[in-house]
């Protein structure tokens, strides 16, 4: 069965070792805050700033991964070092309630952040992506940015917009944002199936 998140992120971890294996894969330790590892079970998924990867390890206060070379050149998990935090989320259960959207943890592309700016008690941001991917997105609808489920505020050729209320800067990477970081961005799954039949 397919595993799918909701992008409501659980938990921030910080990445405790990566280290480069024979194979060119990666692996990646991550010490949680509020998940409680010692439930992880091998080979069950987590989506790792919205990248859905495999825990291959788990102890006290940490679980490990494994990121292809693949992976880590087409997410911004390539950029990430020692000390870095991530947004985390297990894999929805079968029985569980949808609080943000469907997400598959399968990157699309990467953003780019072009303007940070206070908007009330929220900040709002600018991203920028090519602009023959902005058929995926509409105003008011749903994107997935590191992770985090967000509603896009405004769509422009090449650029779009969110507002981060503060209780999402405060549970979330999202605070780290600057002008010019990269961001993993999943596109709705219903603009690409609906994309996908417009084809047929």
């Amino acid at each position: 069965m397919k595993k799918l998140f909701t992008g409501i992120v659980e938990d921030v971890g910080k990445i405790e070792k990566k280290i480069l294996q024979k194979t060119g894969e990666y692996l990646i330790r991550i010490k949680c805050n509020m998940l409680n590892t010692k439930n992880f079970k091998l080979g069950e998924s987590i989506a790792v700033n919205g990248v859905c990867l495999t825990v291959t390890k788990s102890g006290k206060t940490y679980f490990e991964t494994l990121a292809s070379l693949e992976t880590l050149s087409k997410t911004n998990l390539g950029n990430k070092s020692v000390n870095d935090h991530v947004n985390l989320e297990r894999a929805m259960k079968a029985n569980g309630r949808f609080g943000g959207h469907i997400v598959s943890g399968h990157v699309d592309t990467l953003g780019k952040v072009t303007n940070v700016k206070k908007a009330g008690k929220s900040v709002e941001y600018w991203f920028r992506i090519n602009k023959k991917l902005t058929k995926y997105i509409i105003e008011k609808g749903s994107i997935t940015i590191d992770g985090i489920s967000l509603t896009i505020n405004r769509v422009r050729v090449n650029t779009f917009s969110v507002n981060i209320i503060p209780h999402t800067s405060q549970n979330t990477i999202s605070n780290s944002w600057l002008n010019k970081s990269e961001v993993n961005l999943e596109f709705d799954m219903i603009a690409k199936y609906i994309e996908k039949m417009v084809k047929k």
